[in-house]
């Protein structure tokens, strides 16, 4: 999948998703949807993303869902670090596409988006965090692959990106591709699906980061000669820091980013996965994205959640 990137400036994306709250034209909506003369409904209360929250959904006894909706909070482990998908704002609250998803979500089971209890899950801790029960799902650039689905399930795919580099402006040692990267220094967050894919299968020299912001210094000063993940978060990372880094632009995997939940909870994936392709299906998913990674780079089309 090949993104174009758009000319607004994240600053201003940061301040768009920390103001809206004006309220849209009142029409017939469902759940977290469009209304039938293409507007967004009104503002619920539930933060920026004017989702409507369920009024007193009806789940079966027993499920993950009943269980969360009588709790009234849900709690998300995302990243805080990451422009345009996860990024803490001023007030602590993180914001970015996947704390849209993640609020689309809590809609659903009629939580409002100030319930939402967040906690940055980096890389490295995600399937632990999920297992030891210190969050209900993770929604976090989070690539759905064999070996963690042995651990954990996944809801989704939501959105599909591809691995890419970043380099120093002018890009001082000619990197074209991965091929370029044997045996020379570069850095990744630690547990990442970028980290083994650069060293593994293109021999480069990893030094592995806590998160991906944490690449960005060690880049600067020429402790590594670049940074690699997807190609939606290094997109991010070079606009929030203009003239300093560029984007390669050659995607060279494909990185399907699903929700992760407990092992063996085929309800709730169901569940999750059912939100999701009403979302596709009803511009939810295109609108929370133009207001998130949207304000950077053109809206995709959704993917085709796989109901393994």
């Amino acid at each position: 999948m090949r993104l174009t990137r758009k000319k607004t400036a994240l600053g201003a994306a940061a301040v768009l998703l920390l103001g809206l709250t004006a309220c849209a034209p009142a029409g017939s909506a469902g759940p977290g949807g469009i209304d039938d003369e293409g507007d967004a409904p009104a503002a619920t209360g539930n933060g920026p993303y004017n989702l409507e929250i369920a009024e007193n959904p009806e789940f079966d006894e027993g499920t993950t869902m009943a269980a969360l909706a009588e709790a009234g909070t849900l709690r998300v482990g995302t990243k805080f670090d990451q422009p345009l998908f996860g990024l803490q704002g001023p007030d602590g609250t993180p914001v970015g596409f996947d704390v849209a998803i993640a609020a689309l979500i809590a809609a659903e089971l009629g939580i409002a988006f100030e319930d939402i209890e967040w906690t940055e899950a980096q890389s490295a801790v995600r399937e632990s965090f999920i297992e030891s029960d210190q969050v209900d799902i993770v929604v976090a650039t989070y690539t759905i692959n064999d070996a963690r689905k042995e651990r954990i399930d996944f809801a989704g795919p939501y959105f599909i990106a591809g691995q890419d580099i970043i380099v120093q402006a002018g890009n001082p040692e000619g990197i074209t591709g991965p091929e370029d990267l044997e045996g020379l220094p570069v850095c990744s967050a630690e547990g990442s699906t970028p980290a083994a894919t650069i060293s593994d299968e293109y021999g480069a020299d990893l030094l592995a980061a806590g998160g991906y912001s944490d690449c960005l210094d060690p880049l600067r000063n020429g402790q590594v000669v670049a940074v690699t993940t997807d190609n939606v978060i290094l997109s991010g990372f070079v606009d929030q820091n203009p003239g300093e880094f560029e984007l390669i632009g050659e995607t060279f995997t494909e990185e399907p980013y699903g929700i992760g939940l407990r092992l063996g909870d085929d309800d709730f994936r169901s569940f999750i996965n059912d939100v999701l392709e009403r979302a596709f299906e009803d511009g939810t998913w295109a609108r929370l994205y133009e207001e998130t990674a949207g304000t950077v780079l053109d809206v995709p089309e959704p993917p085709t959640v796989d109901r393994y």
